[in-house]
């Protein structure tokens, strides 16, 4: 047999490879090659005789399972076979498995999948058949709880066994009421497409081996990041001969707020005893000194397989560690730094990241790019196009001019108020006596509550007017009481006021020229996206891509790591670091860590103390710059 392709990896990688029977664990460090690495045992398995149909390789995004898919095709493109290696994701492949035997389930192969506008508009059909109030019990945080239960494989029956407090009787009520809704329109939601599929495989002996048959090798990348059900899943598909290979670092689990346990890894050899481990610590990404850095960082957690990453790359450039006065003077460094290496002509634009912690950090850096007309991509949603900015915007607009009828509709029951289309409809139609009384009393409030903003607005400021609208809405009580997902939610709208006060000094007009200025910026964040540029994304966005410039922001205590790890629970604190660590290894050639002084959250400045992170990298790895403030902004020297 022909192995020249296995000069292409080094030592380790080529262990790897050529360990083929048996459970095997490879430790991937950040940039070591495991995407390689994986082909490239698929290429030897195919190459040494076994059926390509007979290997099953599975991880978690559309994107990462395409690129292996492609890599694998492009391996074997020298020659021809009649089959090809089954590459999915973990839903796909629970889609696959409930298709094949759907009649196991009540279901039909042409199941219906609901997404996550159906599975919403079921819970609060649930809570209305329920006669709860959707105010009081939101349905995302409700959805939240029973997808995170799925998740770590607690069924109903167990949820209910082990209720603790009014809400979780709640969840509990809904959760049937969902189920039924589900089962009667033949649907499955993300979370059962893995719970059906491990009940398939349980409860079904004959079924179960006859996918052990089918699938000989089992490959599980990113398995750091599997969830209870995944990791039952997998130990009920990999059959007798344990021909399991994982792929995994303890180092880059971020995900445990949506139920990725780290444990999974950690107890691999406890599964499967005689497991082989392989370390791939040779990194091909970053300069020496960002993994001298990196390393540093790491080592501090607890909760790890210990390596080391190394690099036979260039020491390379100096970390640049820089204080700002405030969060526009970071903004305007980075803008600077950025349109400098761009004016350069050596560096584009998708080759630099800006990274930061929490999503309302992106305004103001958005903001410093505009103005330095540097073309740039936020992965998500831009500040001014995400959904929650929109509604105050809409409510501010709707208030100074009754005709905006898009406006109107589009916050007429944010929050919930009970107005319905029909209403709506009633309203837009000049048919507001038709209205039942109590209808008309509810759609009276509402306009009432456009007059009281259009009050408020003509003698407060405009930070003051957001305010307002964001209280006296009830969009703050309602986002308060919500997921983790509706927290953040209300983080943006903060930022929202802290940007709205460059315009308090511009008095009543201050409230135009913030919408104008909203809009224009929407305008040039869509070109800009068209045309491609600098990326600003969060840490977790982060996750599997690289960039030779990285700018990491924010680096103060309580935002990164963030207020939530100060908790006594050492897994939250240790996952911080593993957040921080994945930033800094994203970088191939420099990387800048920036933070300031104060930074204003929800219209109130604070002074702040740098992030704990920056004290664990030497000295001599950094080289520390000081800036002034942001243009608004006068500093006076004591």
């Amino acid at each position: 047999m022909n192995t020249e392709y296995l000069k292409d990896l080094n030592a380790m990688q080529q262990e790897a490879v050529l360990y083929t029977d048996g459970p095997l664990l490879i430790v991937a460090g950040a940039g070591a090659g495991k995407t390689k690495t994986l082909t490239y045992r698929i290429l030897h398995l195919i190459r040494s005789g076994v059926n390509p149909n007979e290997i099953l390789a599975v991880t978690f995004t559309n994107k990462a399972a395409k690129e292996m898919r492609d890599r694998v095709t492009s391996l074997l493109s020298d020659r021809k076979y009649d089959s090809s290696p089954f590459v999915s994701t973990f839903h796909s492949l629970g889609v696959n498995i409930i298709r094949e035997n759907a009649h196991l389930l009540g279901l039909t192969r042409h199941f219906t999948i609901a997404d996550d506008s159906d599975t919403t508009g079921y819970i609060k059909e649930a809570l209305k058949e329920l006669d709860l109030d959707p105010k009081q019990f939101e349905p995302r945080k409700i959805k939240s709880i029973i997808s995170r239960s799925k998740g770590d494989f607690i069924s109903r029956e167990q949820f209910i066994e082990n209720i603790r407090g009014g809400f979780q009787e709640v969840v509990a009520k809904v959760w049937e009421k969902y189920d039924m809704s589900l089962k009667k329109e033949g649907a499955l939601d993300f979370d059962d497409l893995l719970l059906k599929s491990v009940q398939v495989l349980k409860e079904n002996l004959e079924i179960r081996h006859q996918y052990h048959k089918r699938y000989k090798y089992v490959m599980i990348d990113e398995y750091q990041d599997t969830n209870e059900v995944q990791y039952e899943l997998v130990k009920l598909l990999v059959g007798e001969n344990k021909n399991i290979c994982v792929v995994g670092d303890t180092d880059q689990n971020i995900y445990s707020w949506r139920g990725a346990n780290i444990k999974n890894m950690l107890h691999f050899e406890k599964d499967y005893p005689d497991t082989k481990i392989v370390m791939l610590e040779q990194n091909y990404r970053s300069t020496k000194t960002i993994l001298e850095a990196a390393n540093e960082v790491i080592k501090k957690n607890v909760y790890r397989v210990p390596k080391n990453l190394f690099t036979e790359k260039e020491v390379g450039e100096m970390i640049t560690l820089h204080e700002s006065f405030d969060e526009g003077g970071e903004a305007a460094f980075v803008a600077d730094t950025v349109y400098s290496l761009l004016e350069s002509g050596k560096v584009l634009p998708t080759e630099i990241a800006v990274l930061y912690r929490a999503n309302f950090q992106s305004r103001i850096l958005e903001e410093a790019f505009l103005g330095r007309q540097i073309p740039y991509q936020v992965l998500g949603v831009k500040f001014f196009e995400r959904k929650e900015i929109k509604d105050v915007l809409a409510y501010l607009r709707a208030s100074l001019n009754r005709d905006s009828l898009s406006d109107i509709k589009r916050i007429i029951n944010v929050p919930a108020r009970g107005i319905g289309k029909v209403t709506i409809a009633k309203i837009f139609a000049n048919q507001f006596g038709d209205l039942p009384s109590g209808m008309q009393v509810k759609v009276n409030m509402f306009y009432g509550l456009l007059h009281s903003i259009r009050e408020y607005m003509e003698d407060h400021s405009t930070s003051e007017t957001i305010k307002f609208v964001i209280n006296k809405s009830g969009i703050e009580e309602e986002l308060k009481q919500g997921s983790a997902e509706e927290q953040e939610k209300l983080e943006n709208i903060k930022e929202l006021v802290t940007l709205s006060l460059k315009y308090d000094a511009f008095g009543a007009e201050g409230i135009d020229m913030l919408l104008s200025d909203a809009a224009l910026a929407s305008d040039q964040d869509s070109l800009m996206h068209n045309n491609g540029g600098v990326r600003l994304m969060t840490v977790h966005a982060s996750k599997g891509l690289e960039f030779k410039y990285v700018f990491i922001t924010g680096l103060e205590q309580d935002l990164f790591p963030h207020s939530r790890s100060n908790s006594r629970d050492a897994g939250e604190s240790e996952e911080e670091r593993r957040l921080f660590y994945v930033a800094v290894t994203r970088a191939e050639h420099k990387l800048y860590l920036c933070y300031a002084v104060l930074r204003t959250i929800f219209g109130m400045k604070q002074v702040n103390t740098p992030s704990e992170f920056l004290n664990d990298i030497p000295a001599h790895l950094t080289h520390f710059e000081q800036g002034g403030a942001s243009s608004d902004d006068k500093i006076v020297y004591l």
